[in-house]
């Protein structure tokens, strides 16, 4: 940028997870291309983990609207649309870009109500699948429509996730475009030094094969599915231990449910976990068992350390993981056939090795933090210069 621009970028919550990690290297790493940024969250649930600490560890001081939540609240939602309004009146930012769902409904209405030039929201998934009812999602769907119509530029993280979005009449075009999802997967590059660690922990031998989810413990990710594979890997490879990395609302059922399938010897439920390089370091194969996704962080993660991945086949997953080359994609809600994909890599180390090296090529640099800030710059920088003709016609009738 050849001058100072100002961003506010809302999200819901900062719970862990790609949409905050997202959001939070942007206010950082945009910061030296002239930047300035606001961000405004909302609360996150009592078991879904923060990452509040990470974004004031960047230099990045998240201002907290708790009237932001998960939930619809209409009293709650109309205080923060409220005080968003009057936010962006005091701020007067060049873009407002929002991030996930209630952030992206409220955070756009207010942008138009406090006439911001440029609205951007980044639908790292959606809802009109696997949450709701028919009738409540029909009744979400229209509101994105018209959302959309609001938005100067809709961004998604994967082209599967933008062709299904135009499909629903979300958005055209014209105005959809895609932007991939950017981590700091430098460590995970070099993860193999930290092999044996984590195993040396939870006292598991380098013999043992080690399949591991990393995952939110809600009922989208599916992970009865997952303990499901496992109980029937179980049964023809009872050599083989599953660990079960993330925290959430369903955890008391799923520990239960591990117990029910006679896992509980073999699977360890280890809560969010701050440093996951060793975890990743000492695993053989990452799973994912999710009904919807937009572009799942854990994959990308893990296929960074260059690890094989076995996930099901929906949302962006299949532009993330090219099936028999840097992993198998199944159907959703198939045990059988998660538990026969995942035996076929366990079985066949040399497979798994290779499928890994090339999966590390297609994460890095694509999926990395610099490669976003790159691509971010270049969106914001080209929305604001075409928006000046717009902006001094405004002053100048105002003035006139």
């Amino acid at each position: 940028m050849d001058s100072t621009a100002r961003i506010c970028r809302i999200i819901g919550r900062l719970n862990i997870g790609g949409p905050a990690i997202h959001a939070i290297l942007l206010a950082e790493g945009l910061r030296s291309r002239g930047y300035e940024t606001v961000l405004v969250s909302g609360q996150e649930g009592p078991q879904e983990g923060s990452l509040r600490d990470r974004a004031v560890r960047k230099g990045v001081a998240p201002l907290f609207l708790p009237e932001l939540g998960r939930e619809v609240r209409p009293g709650r939602d109309l205080l923060a649309l409220y005080k968003l309004v009057r936010l962006l009146r005091q701020q007067q930012p060049e873009i407002v870009h929002t991030h996930t769902a209630k952030a992206g409904a409220l955070g756009r209405i207010a942008a138009k109500i406090a006439g911001i030039p440029i609205v951007v929201h980044t639908f790292h998934g959606h809802v009109m699948h696997g949450y709701f009812s028919h009738r409540v999602t029909r009744f979400f769907l229209a509101i994105e429509r018209c959302l959309a119509m609001a938005s100067t530029r809709i961004l998604t993280v994967s082209e599967g996730l933008r062709d299904e979005l135009l499909r629903l009449g979300i958005g055209r075009p014209d105005t959809i475009e895609v932007m991939p999802l950017g981590l700091e997967l430098d460590g995970l590059l070099r993860s193999d030094v930290r092999r044996g660690e984590f195993r040396r922990r939870l006292g598991i031998s380098p013999e043992v094969p080690l399949v591991g989810i990393i995952a939110r413990l809600v009922p989208i990710k599916d992970l009865t599915t997952f303990l499901e594979a496992a109980s029937g890997l179980h049964r023809s490879r009872p050599d083989v231990r599953f660990l079960i990395v993330g925290d959430g609302e369903l955890r008391p059922q799923l520990e239960q449910q591990a117990v029910a399938f006679g896992l509980h010897h073999c699977v360890d439920f280890l809560g969010w976990q701050r440093e996951l390089e060793p975890i990743y370091a000492d695993l053989n194969l990452v799973a994912l068992s999710s009904l919807n996704e937009g572009t799942p962080v854990s994959l990308i993660e893990a296929m960074a350390a260059g690890l094989p991945v076995v996930a099901t086949r929906v949302g962006g997953v299949s532009d993330l993981v090219e099936h028999g080359k840097t992993g198998l994609l199944v159907p959703p809600k198939n045990p059988a056939a998660l538990s026969e994909a995942m035996n076929a890599l366990l079985g066949d180390p040399d497979r798994g090795r290779q499928m890994g090296r090339l999966a590390r090529e297609a994460v890095y640099p694509k999926y990395s933090d610099a490669a976003l800030i790159d691509r971010m710059d270049r969106l914001y920088s080209s929305m604001i210069h075409a928006s000046l003709p717009a902006r001094r016609s405004a002053r100048q009738e105002l003035h006139g």
